[in-house]
């Protein structure tokens, strides 16, 4: 005698995914910056993984970006307390240009600095003195092109510097400095020299004040 067949109850509907947040999308992107900052991930990662953060549209989506780094906690958004002056910042803002063709052009000065600065030197020079800059975030990226020309950057001698690039016919110098203070401003500095020079070092005996008063302070100076 054949067993009545049971009838088969629908399968459960899937929950629909969580949408995503701009303060959700933001928060990845902290932690890719810090990622950059220790040396977790390289530029062009980063770039990658940066572009993926703000065309997610899920929670699902952003979860993968960031689970093989640290301080990765997938669910909402917590309040973030930028250390020092920093403030959260846009990474979506467009970066700073920098352009000399045939001719000079430099910046320094008291100001605010961006999250990201474009230099291109051809037949000219560019010079880029950030010993008196206001780093409103803890990342700083100088995408520097040289051209038959020259690109210098000074920096303080308190805060890291990175970078790495490459010299075709020219010269790609950055002189790396890992500061004291692990919340210090991180400078990192990419790109390219053709016949050109692109150069990047600390200007001996400047410092970021509030930094250098709160270290000395740190180790009892």
């Amino acid at each position: 005698m054949d067993l009545e067949k049971q009838p088969q109850k629908p399968a459960a509907p899937a929950e629909p995914a969580l949408r995503a947040s701009d303060a959700d999308r933001d928060r990845i992107a902290d932690i890719l910056r810090d990622a950059l900052a220790e040396g977790r991930i390289d530029t062009e990662e980063h770039a990658e993984r940066v572009d993926a953060v703000y065309r997610a549209k899920t929670l699902g989506e952003l979860e993968p970006l960031v689970r093989d780094l640290p301080a990765a906690r997938p669910g909402p958004s917590a309040p973030h307390v930028p250390p020092y002056a920093y403030d959260a910042g846009d990474p979506a803002a467009p970066a700073d240009k920098l352009i000399a063709v045939f001719s000079s052009t430099s910046r320094r000065g008291r100001r605010r600095l961006g999250p990201r600065t474009h230099a291109f030197s051809l037949f000219g020079s560019v010079e880029i003195d950030l010993t008196e800059a206001v780093f409103t975030q803890r990342l700083t990226i100088i995408d520097a092109v040289s051209v038959f020309g020259s690109v210098e950057v000074r920096v303080p001698e308190n805060i890291t510097l990175r970078g790495g690039g490459t010299g075709v016919f020219g010269s790609f110098e950055v002189d790396t400095l890992e500061a004291a203070d692990p919340e210090a401003p991180v400078v990192v500095i990419n790109g390219y020299a053709v016949f050109g020079s692109v150069e990047a070092r600390p200007k001996r005996g400047s410092f970021i004040a509030d930094l250098h008063h709160k270290l000395r302070k740190h180790l009892g100076g």
